[in-house]
């Protein structure tokens, strides 16, 4: 009989959007009649930018006609594609990369969990907490992790943020080879300066550890001493690979597309002591495991980068970051401790003294019918904390205000 990853059973129940699902939908049918406002999972609202809508049907018919049409498209991206994210996103910002670094994909979620089929079981693993459950379960699956024993893994190092370090991360008293960083952070919607980046690119450096950096949020950076890319830090193309996407600056959460930057400088060892480098092991994989993101996506990406599509996006994001200021204030006048909502678009709220995150979450659902995330769905650290996110429409913001004022 055919063996399993047993790796997969260690899975605690539920992926958390799915438990948290379950929960509204068993509310739903008891009370078919509440009017459930969802600022829970972090999917968008707002329409795609037109540009990319005009760019996406041009493709389409171009692929309606034999003398245009295009099958299989490269694995990496189209070159087109790639120009503009080197061209706007890096050469901008003083940054210099190789088209060979670029790889479009899917989305930032799918590289971000598929990023370890390159990377050697026995390595260890460090992440700040609470943390995007993504990075967590994609290495269980891979038997990274160890035992779950009172919430934690046994072989993973945590590193909380919490208000009483500012949401700062220490470095790890223990040595780490990989470590995972998201900033703007999601669930906790806060950032780090460019110094307190420097320390882990430096940490990195010194013991050759690799850093996974989500930069995922980052368009929605208004500070100034907050940096958009990891590799505004000097050194970083030694030691990190980028991760970004295009589902929460252009509304492609259905669409699926994002790109991963995978610096040649970055290397890692065998058992035997040969360095090798990690950009071609990647390339190797996705030429394997992956086809390529469509051509009729990606045109629609290309197209945000036009000036049409820049200022459509702006538009978006700050849309999304005035419902932010909304939540933020709104809460704050509830009596309610807030954080994040400045530079992303979560709202990361402490529970009531003495309430944990679930049980935030069934109050929050019973009494004002409203639907948040349960803080310790990403990690022990999480606990007492509660997610709520600012990509709903305008009005759904202003009445769970409302509903949270008179609660």
């Amino acid at each position: 009989m055919a063996l399993v990853n047993e790796n997969f059973l260690k899975l605690p129940g539920n992926y958390l959007f799915s438990e948290v699902a379950k929960k509204v939908a068993a509310f739903k049918t008891a009370h078919p009649d509440a009017d459930i406002i969802r600022l829970g999972i972090g999917d968008v609202t707002r329409p795609l930018p037109p540009a990319s809508i005009e760019a996406m049907h041009r493709a389409v018919d171009e692929l309606s006609r034999s003398e245009t049409f295009r099958g299989y498209g490269p694995e990496q991206g189209y070159d087109f594609l790639i120009e503009s994210i080197l061209r706007h996103d890096y050469a901008t910002r003083g940054i210099s990369l190789s088209p060979s670094e670029v790889f479009v994909s899917d989305g930032a979620k799918s590289d971000t969990g598929n990023i370890g089929d390159i990377l050697g079981q026995d390595n260890t693993i460090g992440v700040t907490d609470p943390v995007y459950p993504v990075y967590i379960d994609s290495n269980v699956m891979a038997g990274r992790t160890g035992d779950l024993v009172n919430g934690k893994w046994s072989n993973v190092t945590y590193m909380p943020c919490t208000a009483e370090n500012g949401f700062i991360p220490a470095l790890p008293e223990k040595r780490v080879d990989v470590i995972y960083l998201c900033y703007p952070n999601n669930p906790t919607g806060t950032t780090l300066t460019r110094t307190e980046l420097k320390k882990w690119v430096d940490y990195a450096l010194a013991n050759e550890a690799i850093i996974m950096y989500d930069a995922a949020y980052e368009a929605y950076i208004s500070e100034e001493d907050v940096p958009h890319s990891i590799y505004e830090i000097k050194g970083a193309k030694k030691v990190a690979i980028e991760f970004r996407s295009f589902s929460k600056t252009a509304g492609f959460t259905g669409v699926r597309c994002g790109y991963t930057i995978v610096p040649k400088e970055v290397m890692a060892v065998t058992e035997s002591g040969e360095r090798v480098p990690l950009n071609h092991l990647w390339n190797r994989r996705q030429c394997t495991k992956f086809n390529g993101t469509s051509y009729i996506t990606q045109r629609g990406a290309e197209a945000i980068y036009t000036s049409e599509g820049r200022q459509q996006i702006q538009e978006t994001i700050r849309y999304y970051m005035e419902n932010a200021r909304i939540m933020r204030q709104g809460l704050q006048a509830a009596g309610f401790q807030v954080y994040g909502g400045v530079n992303a678009p979560y709202i990361w709220l402490k529970t009531p003294e003495g309430t944990t995150s679930w049980q935030f979450f069934d109050r929050l659902l019973h009494e004002v019918h409203i639907v948040g995330t349960p803080g310790v769905g990403f990690g022990p650290s999480g606990e007492g904390y509660f997610r709520l996110t600012a990509f709903g429409q305008r009005e759904d913001t202003l009445r769970a205000m409302e509903r949270i004022a008179r609660w």
